[in-house]
């Protein structure tokens, strides 16, 4: 009975033994990776989730908590775009904390009244981290700090270069555009489409044509034409 206590006990002792290495090596091993601090604009975009998910971004993905909040303040706003786009970004932030590949966690930073885009600053020079933006003057801001920063328009525009002319897409045309004759319209993403002879039909979605398309790292820019 004694020999059988015995190996009991042995067993234990060595699955314990094997969690904790496999914990040692977890720990070790994020405390290897970067801190990527994501901001608002980063998440109402969403494509960060379509790259995670890919498996090609290995860093720990923080989600300050004041991120969060300005997400919420938007989403109960009285604006209908601004609601909807926040309300996006904050299922991005869910969806990020369940991707296998990386991980994301909400970051509990202060709430006060800092203004997020100085707390992010703060926070990547207090745990020399990155930012992920697609905010082009928080890029510019990050530049003169030297902070490094993750931008996707930046990946967009290295990997997939400008749109295919000729893709076909359908479009709802939201305003006039700043020359005669145009009309813009946004795709799910937020990209902004400019569609010649449409500055007639704002409040209509109609088919469109991709002329071509100009990518920087402020955004891309998609010029269509009515078909």
């Amino acid at each position: 009975m004694e020999i059988l206590i015995l190996v009991v006990v042995l067993i234990l002792l060595a699955e314990t033994t094997v969690i904790l290495i496999k914990n040692l090596k977890k720990d070790t091993k994020r405390s290897g990776r970067r801190k990527v601090f994501v901001d608002t604009s980063a998440l109402i975009d969403g494509r960060i989730l379509a790259v995670a998910k890919t498996g090609f971004i290995g860093d720990n993905l923080l989600i300050p908590r004041s991120v969060i909040r300005e997400l919420q303040l938007l989403a109960d706003g009285k604006d209908n775009d601004k609601r909807a786009l926040a309300r996006r970004g904050m299922d991005v932030a869910r969806e990020l904390e369940r991707v296998v590949f990386c991980n994301a966690e909400i970051f509990e930073d202060e709430l006060d009244r800092t203004p997020v885009d100085e707390r992010l600053i703060s926070l990547a020079k207090e745990y020399h981290g990155l930012i992920c933006t697609n905010d082009y003057n928080l890029n510019k801001v990050c530049a003169t700090e030297h902070i490094d920063v993750l931008n996707v328009n930046d990946l967009a525009m290295n990997l997939l270069g400008n749109t295919t002319p000729g893709t076909k897409f359908r479009i709802k045309i939201t305003e006039k555009g700043s020359n005669r004759g145009q009309g813009v319209g946004h795709l799910d993403d937020g990209t902004m489409v400019v569609i010649d002879h449409a500055s007639k039909l704002v409040g209509k979605e109609i088919s469109a044509e991709v002329v071509r398309a100009h990518q920087t790292s402020a955004g891309r820019i998609i010029f269509a034409k009515k078909i």
